[in-house]
């Protein structure tokens, strides 16, 4: 019975290594605690590598599946909640990366903790093997978000454009404020349904540059050069009538990225230049989405995607347009964010 046994085990090791396989195995992936991730990593290290991310992907040099969404629905034993599923590789560099966001656990409030969290895998992109675990609660996500905001104003907008509003002063707008001060000095404009006074008092000592808040998001966008959108709801928060700067404005909208939010009006994207982080993406989560469905749009309305700006392929600002960025966060930046984040903690 023994030799049986032991000629089976030959017989499946020499199989294994037939097909090319090994009988070994990989190391742990390396775990990367929370604070770990907020303690080392900035907006202002991931704009370059995103910037270089959306240019690989205009040339189809990025595999970014479409994002997979996991709905939990509420009862006794789970949810609510929404869990977001979004990876990505960029041709030519090390590793890829899988992202896990969850969102709207509301319950969790309850319990005292926050209603979302997440974690970034980056992974050997020549073995396949997992490298480190990032548990980053939304904090790696909003810094790419916040450095594709600055990839945005840098390739809309001039030198003379540095009056910035935000609407809406939660986490991404610190990180969009963060990348657009690296792009250029700014006076900043806020205006929020609540935590804009703390956003300005904040930025301001952050930054070294002015911030103030403004009354109504209406006076805001009469102010604005820039404007920065990131608010969860599903209504429009400003009005095309509201766009009075005559050389122009820039509007550049995070805040949807799920097929329930809406944060521009149809009517201002129909009149605006616009410009989508991923076409195939926002015509189903973003504010394209919105502007097909009311059929004022299709795709062959879209001027660009970001990334073609980045390679010079098409012009970004030209006068005095209306230009739109509808970020709804891609893959790509996942990757270029996930590689950022390892080549600097696996140094620790």
């Amino acid at each position: 019975m023994l030799s049986r046994i032991a000629r089976l085990c030959t017989n499946r090791q020499w199989s294994v290594q037939a097909r090319g396989l090994s009988t070994g195995s990989f190391p742990a992936p390396r775990l990367f605690d929370y604070e770990t991730v907020t303690s080392n990593l900035h907006v202002q290290d991931a704009i370059d590598a995103v910037e270089t991310a959306f240019g690989a992907l205009a040339k189809g040099h990025v595999d970014v599946p479409l994002p997979m969404h996991i709905g939990i629905a509420e009862s006794e034993v789970a949810g609510p909640g929404d869990c977001h599923i979004k990876g990505g590789y960029i041709e030519n560099t090390p590793t890829f990366t899988v992202k896990l966001a969850q969102v709207s656990f509301y319950k969790n409030l309850e319990k005292g903790l926050p209603a979302g969290s997440g974690i970034f895998i980056v992974v050997n992109a020549v073995t396949g093997a997992p490298l480190g675990i990032f548990q980053e609660n939304r904090f790696m996500t909003d810094l790419r978000t916040g450095a594709a905001g600055a990839v945005g104003l840098k390739y809309t907008t001039n030198d003379s454009q540095n009056v910035v509003g935000f609407i809406g002063c939660g986490a991404i707008a610190r990180n969009m404020a963060r990348g657009a001060a690296a792009i250029r000095p700014i006076k900043g404009l806020a205006y929020g349904l609540a935590g804009s006074e703390e956003f300005c008092r904040d930025m301001s000592q952050e930054l070294g540059m002015p911030f103030e808040v403004c009354s109504t998001a209406e006076e805001l966008c009469n102010r604005s050069d820039v404007i920065y959108t990131q608010t969860p709801g599903s209504e429009p928060v400003l009005e095309l009538e509201w766009l009075t700067n005559p050389n122009g404005v820039t509007i550049i909208a995070s805040g949807s990225d799920q097929p329930t939010k809406q944060e521009l009006p149809v009517d201002v994207l129909k009149a605006s230049k616009y410009i989508s982080d991923l076409t195939k993406q926002t015509s189903r989560v973003g504010e394209l989405r919105s502007a097909i469905k009311a059929g004022v749009m299709t795709e062959a309305d879209v001027y660009a995607e970001l990334g073609e700006l980045v390679n010079g392929t098409k012009p970004g600002r030209e006068g005095n347009e209306i230009i739109v960025v509808d970020l709804t966060g891609t893959g790509a930046q996942d990757a270029a964010i996930g590689q950022v984040a390892w080549d600097k903690l696996s140094q620790l």
